[in-house]
């Protein structure tokens, strides 16, 4: 090492080159790039009020928010400037002063006490780091000089507020507020203050966390010095030195995860503000927060009945924007805590349901017209399709309010036929932005309408809050935005056929039926809602919606395994109704107002049909005007006044399902009627099991006419056992013929039965 002499004399000896050849040489010297770039910044996502979700490391390691100059409270900067460079205000970059104390100090002791290095130097040191040398000195120096021609004193204080390691992974004083004391860098008081700005001293050894005391010491220097430089009063001193400082637990801000992680997720990797900005979501984080209550709440009352997680979305119907977000019960849960229930594909059960009854309503269907709902098989590509209700029961005539309002299945797929088949369905679901179904309408086929297809929880709230703005789509938004102008709505229903569902999935005394008069679907207030539950209960949702909000909840188990008897209306719909509740108390919900072209007329309860007045037994319905049922006439009554039914509700009539009694009656024929064929369909092909007993070569034969109808066939033996008629089951192409004894009539069809 050279002699201290020596150092001595090249330390002043080139600081009286500096003076000499300053005013010109300074203008050669360059800055470094890293000081004329922005200051390091971390994305910061925010919900709607501007409250922090999450933070995003800057380089993996640091956090960072700059700040204006402007945005630093005055307190701040007076405590940076007494611990750091009391004559920042007055030197030209480097303060001889200090300059020479630090020499001095050098030879009094002989080792470095001080640096001497002003604000200004220690911004260039921050913004290109060097070995620490004399000549590392020197040319911090010298830049430091050319940096205060350039820049300002202001500029230069908040960029090196902005640079600063207040350690904890903490750069810039916006942060390290925003970590050791959980507010805003403006709201600090004038203790806080101090403390802050005697950190970036030595950011280990001062760690609040860890060392207190020392961190204490030193913020009570720094208030001294304030205190001496006339930034404060010895009053505002004292009053600074006995406030209790109070640190923010240590942690890193992780709100509505899932939300977060989706997003993430759908911003472009191109995204600017990725790369160190503010990006305002809509996410209400207080709702978000009361949501996950209200789910963590609902599953440990289903603990005993395996029902292990679910997922709820809130929508905003004026914007699409999502309001909320709950992707799980718990985030941080082992295994599966982290799958986002919102997004992930389940089985949709019969959510898809209130669409098909649109669709029928917008090609001429109403809520009061009556659809069979009897045991019905159906002939597809891939064979038989035979419904049943969720209760293996039947109700016969059944008025489509009555129908959907209790979520009948094989009323549903008769509906489906009269909305034009699931071609049709399967587009406007996808119009409504459903991207789960993937395949073409014929893979999916009838059983579409009762939930044979997957959906993903938001995708389905969007659909759900199409038909709450009856009828326009808006995509889904996860940020803030805007109200939508009307160009950008895309017209996918009819407003009135929109209409007419949302009243049917808000009339809680057609849904008693199936789920009784108080159910979780019951308000007292007006709400459409719609539950799902999917084979073997391992998938239940509820969906409901006002004109301001539309709420969805999912329930079950990420791995697939089934719940214990949970139902939508038991799983799901206690968390959707506690959800609405809270957004009533909160924000208010309103009505629709009945559309100038929706009249409401009295109908027969069991034909549908228009009657001429109101009278005893009649039901008053809604219809859109032009589409009202056609009027009752003589003929759809016997001599004693009992409701004449098609010859389709025979077999229902004889069973225990009837609850009609004697007020119908099955019309008389005027005529030789056909007969009409149930099963087996023309061109079923039907698979024999060697593993199977003879019972199971069995192959139902069913078909309605005026009598008993007769079977018989060339190739195959056909029985009565029971009342049941069958035909043993040989492999080939069989013929077979039904015939109705009282008219005479005749039906053909035939099978092909192959080994399996």
């Amino acid at each position: 090492m050279k002699p201290l002499w020596r150092r001595l004399l090249l330390w002043f000896g080139g600081a009286l080159l500096m003076l000499a050849f300053a005013p010109l040489a300074l203008r050669l010297v360059p800055l470094p790039a890293a000081l004329l770039a922005p200051a390091p910044a971390s994305p910061e996502i925010l919900d709607r009020e501007g409250r922090t979700l999450r933070e995003i490391t800057c380089d993996e390691v640091r956090f960072a928010h700059p700040l204006a100059f402007d945005g630093m409270p005055v307190s701040l900067v007076q405590a940076t400037i007494a611990a750091e460079d009391k004559r920042f205000w007055r030197h030209g970059g480097v303060d001889w002063f200090g300059t020479a104390r630090a020499a001095c100090d050098l030879v009094r002791h002989g080792r470095v006490i001080s640096g001497g290095s002003t604000i200004t130097q220690q911004l260039i040191k921050l913004a290109k780091p060097r070995p620490r040398t004399f000549r590392t000195k020197l040319i911090e120096a010298v830049t430091a000089m050319r940096l205060e021609q350039v820049w300002d004193k202001r500029r230069i204080l908040a960029e090196y507020l902005n640079r600063l390691d207040y350690g904890n992974g903490r750069s810039g004083c916006a942060s390290a507020a925003q970590v050791y004391f959980g507010k805003r860098v403006s709201d600090l008081s004038v203790a806080e203050a101090a403390l802050l700005a005697s950190l970036p001293n030595a950011p280990s050894r001062l760690n609040p966390y860890r060392h207190f005391s020392q961190a204490r010491a030193r913020q009570r220097l720094v208030l001294g010095r304030m205190k001496e430089l006339g930034f404060i009063s010895a009053a505002e001193c004292k009053r600074a030195l006995d406030e209790p400082l109070r640190l923010a637990p240590p942690r890193r801000i992780f709100q509505a995860p899932h939300f977060v992680d989706l997003l993430l997720r759908v911003l472009p990797k191109d995204d600017a503000r990725l790369a160190g900005g503010r990006i305002e979501t809509a996410l209400d984080l207080e709702l978000n927060h009361r949501v996950e209550t209200i789910l963590r709440e609902q599953l440990a009352r289903l603990r005993n009945q395996h029902a292990q997680n679910g997922a709820v979305v809130v929508l905003d119907n004026h914007t699409a924007e999502v309001l909320a977000l709950v992707g799980s019960e718990d985030y941080f849960a082992a295994g599966s805590g982290q799958v986002n229930g919102a997004w992930a594909p389940r089985s949709a059960g019969s959510t898809f349901k209130p669409f098909t009854y649109l669709l029928a309503f917008e090609r001429g269907a109403t809520p009061a017209t009556v659809l069979a709902d009897v045991p019905t098989e159906f002939a597809t590509s891939t064979g038989v399709f035979s419904p049943q209700n969720y209760n293996r029961h039947c109700h016969g005539p059944t008025r489509c309010r009555l129908a959907l309002a209790n979520s009948l299945n094989i009323a549903a797929v008769k509906a489906l036929a009269l909305a034009g088949g699931p071609a049709v369905l399967h587009q406007r679901l996808r119009d409504c932005g459903m991207t789960t179904l993937v395949q073409q309408a014929d893979f999916y086929g009838l059983g579409l309408t009762i939930g044979n297809a997957e959906a993903r929880l938001l995708e389905l709230a969007n659909a759900y809050s199409c038909l709450a703005r009856l009828g326009k789509h808006l995509p889904w938004r996860l940020e803030k935005t805007r109200q939508p102008s009307s160009k950008e709505m895309k017209r996918v229903f009819d407003p009135g056929a929109a209409y007419l569902v949302a009243d049917i999935l808000s009339d809680n005394a057609a849904r008693t039926m199936a789920f009784g008069a108080q159910s979780s679907l019951r308000f007292e207030f007006p709400v459409a809602c719609k539950t799902g539950t999917s084979t073997d209960y391992r998938d239940n949702w509820a969906l409901g919606y006002t004109p301001e909000f539309t709420v969805g909840v999912w329930v079950g188990n990420f791995d697939g395994s089934p719940m214990l008897q949970v139902s939508g209306v038991t799983g799901a719909a206690p968390v959707m109704h506690a959800v609405f509740e809270h957004l009533r108390q909160r924000h208010g919900t309103t009505w629709y107002s009945k559309p100038r072209e929706v009249v409401e007329r009295p109908v027969h309860p069991i034909t549908g049909k228009l009657l001429a007045r109101q009278r005893e037994g009649a039901v008053m319905e809604k219809f859109v005007a032009g589409k009202l049922p056609s009027p009752e006439c003589a003929d759809d009554y016997d001599e004693r006044g009992c409701v004449r039914l098609p010859v389709e509700y025979r077999d229902w009539l004889a069973s225990g399902d009837n609850w009609l009694g004697g007020r119908a009656t099955i019309a008389a024929s005027k005529r030789a009627e056909g007969v009409r064929l149930i099963t087996p369909l023309p061109g079923t092909t039907f698979y024999l099991d060697p593993d199977l007993p003879a019972s199971g070569r069995r192959l139902p034969l069913r078909a309605v006419g005026c009598g008993q109808v007769e079977w018989r066939s060339r190739s195959l033996e056909c029985r009565v056992e029971h009342g049941d008629t069958f035909a043993t089951m040989l492999e080939g192409r069989h013929e077979l013929t039904a015939r109705d004894p009282v008219t005479g009539s005749t039906a053909e069809t035939w099978v092909v039965i192959r080994p399996l």
